[in-house]
């Protein structure tokens, strides 16, 4: 179901920004043209409809471009709010509870992803190991985070998946692979017990199982992101 406009979505099937926008459009049934984007050859479609950024996801509702994942999110959930058949609200109505969902939606991007994008980028031993252990303490927090805000139930926002969810759980699958290539496991449940639930609580959801990109293929693109890393000409698009 779409409302108020026709609804499109630029994205790229491997970055965990739009399987964000995916998540949140599938949560609440709301019906969208997906189209993909090269991000080496990048569309004049993307480049001006985000010409500040010029990344995905950017979400056109009835022609007016919304961009950067967060925005979008918020978007979406305000901009169908009340509309019957769509699904709950990505943020509590209650002013500190939102607020505490937005912090840590925020801390995601500016703290984890910092951290975590260094053993992403790693490519030998001693790189992971050292990556490995600067990114441990952000997930120490966002453990204790959730813990919180979850008060015992599934998922940050308690009952049903909230915005602070989505930010983190879009990058599940891509923890999943750099796990697999570095002999790592981030979000081990005997450390990180809270963590560990609310992931699999998160991937068993219709919604983001559709937005999820397929483990092997992202395995193999990682694999061929990291042989072009090695190489003298790092490609730019995963910086």
């Amino acid at each position: 179901m779409a409302a108020g406009g026709e609804l499109q979505l630029l994205g790229s099937w491997y970055s965990p920004y739009a399987i964000r926008a995916k998540v949140a459009l599938g949560l609440k049934g709301l019906s969208y043209e997906y189209l993909e984007e090269d991000l080496f050859r990048k569309s004049d479609l993307l480049l001006n409809s985000n010409p500040v950024h010029k990344k995905v996801p950017v979400l056109v509702h009835a022609g007016r471009p919304v961009c950067e994942s967060l925005v979008v999110l918020q978007y979406v959930d305000e901009a169908w709010a009340g509309t019957v058949l769509t699904g709950p609200p990505l943020l509590p109505a209650d002013a500190s509870d939102h607020a505490t969902a937005r912090f840590w939606a925020a801390f995601t991007d500016d703290k984890f992803f910092l951290a975590w994008r260094q053993l992403f980028r790693s490519t030998t031993d001693g790189q992971r190991a050292e990556a490995f252990g600067n990114v441990v303490p952000q997930v120490e927090t966002l453990e204790l985070a959730f813990m919180e805000c979850s008060k015992g139930k599934a998922f940050f926002g308690g009952d049903a998946i909230g915005l602070a969810d989505i930010a983190l759980g879009s990058f599940l699958v891509w923890i999943q692979v750099v796990d697999e290539v570095s002999g790592t496991k981030l979000l081990d449940g005997a450390r990180f017990p809270g963590l560990a639930a609310g992931a699999e609580h998160f991937m068993s959801v219709d919604a983001v199982k559709d937005a999820m990109p397929e483990f092997e293929r992202l395995l193999e693109h990682y694999k061929g992101f990291l042989a072009k890393l090695a190489s003298p000409a790092a490609p730019a698009g995963y910086s």
